[in-house]
């Protein structure tokens, strides 16, 4: 089998009337894929998204089918598939990226510390890095192509492009990935700490379903697409040491001419971080 779709890090397959999403083990960071694979990282970004989407199917229906390759074609069975592969429902997927922000770090600390704003809104004065926001904000971003950047938006704007693309809906959608986006990060959150771990931001995608329904799709909170925190080391006032792939990019950001290249100490710290967090999360191991 072919994919239809790669991403950065993903490969859909086409089965029917469902499509077989396949998270690899290959890294990006800053939108450029790496030249290292990083073993297991597949594994642990479709198993955590598979217990997020278990958690939070009272907020909002997902696109989960099964992880259990006996429900999949024959060459899914085969050990470089097993445990990384989804069967997922079909979306037409919404061109909106929806972020959510609880504490303020990354871009949004540099576009604070400029004018005082993240994203357009408005934050309290004399906050410090990594400080907790007094509510999560959103601030939605375009979906880019493959070697693009995704461009953050306002909510304003981020209705103009949903309504570019379903006239007549984009007050309607907008308004409620908004809302779906906060009620998901907030229980994930509230449920993260509660594990020794603060979900600092995240990103979700959402698609229709054949009913016009909305739906979360893509991934859920993993350490790709989210900045997990050690809740016992968290202290304001500077960056704060992460689960994610965070400690890639810093070491990316740090060393010149690395050609895109992590050296094999720093892949193998990356994994470890990637499977303590599942760890803490869903209390089980990865085998």
């Amino acid at each position: 089998m072919k994919p239809i779709k790669e991403g950065k890090v993903r490969e859909i397959y086409d089965n029917g009337d469902s499509l077989i999403m396949v998270a690899t083990d290959r890294i990006s960071c800053f939108d450029v894929i790496l030249n290292n694979e990083v073993t297991k990282k597949g594994t642990v970004l479709t198993q955590i998204s598979r217990f997020w989407f278990d958690l939070t199917r009272d907020i909002v229906p997902n696109h989960m089918i099964s992880t259990d390759v006996k429900d999949m074609p024959e060459f899914f069975r085969q050990p470089k598939l097993d445990g990384k592969s989804m069967m997922c429902k079909k979306l037409n997927m919404l061109p909106v990226e929806c972020i959510v922000r609880g504490y303020i770090t990354g871009s949004g600390w540099k576009s604070y510390q400029k004018d005082g704003t993240v994203c357009g809104i408005r934050l309290p004065e004399g906050l410090k890095e990594s400080d907790k926001l007094p509510e999560p904000i959103y601030t939605p971003s375009t979906k880019a192509e493959i070697g693009d950047h995704d461009e953050n938006i306002s909510y304003e704007e981020s209705i103009a492009h949903l309504e570019k693309a379903f006239p007549g809906k984009g007050e309607e959608y907008a308004a409620r990935l908004r809302d779906y986006t906060i009620a998901l990060y907030k229980k994930c959150a509230d449920y993260a700490l509660t594990k020794g771990i603060i979900i600092a931001d995240t990103k979700f995608e959402f698609g229709l379903d054949e009913e016009g329904n909305i739906v979360l799709g893509d991934e859920m909170l993993t350490p790709d697409s989210s900045r997990f925190w050690p809740a016992d080391e968290y202290e304001p006032g500077h960056g704060q040491p992460s689960f994610d792939k965070q400690f890639a990019r810093d070491w990316l950001t740090e060393n010149e001419g690395h050609n895109w290249t992590l050296p094999q100490d720093i892949v193998d710290k990356t994994i470890e971080k990637y499977l303590l967090a599942y760890e803490m999360l869903t209390g089980s191991k990865l085998s």
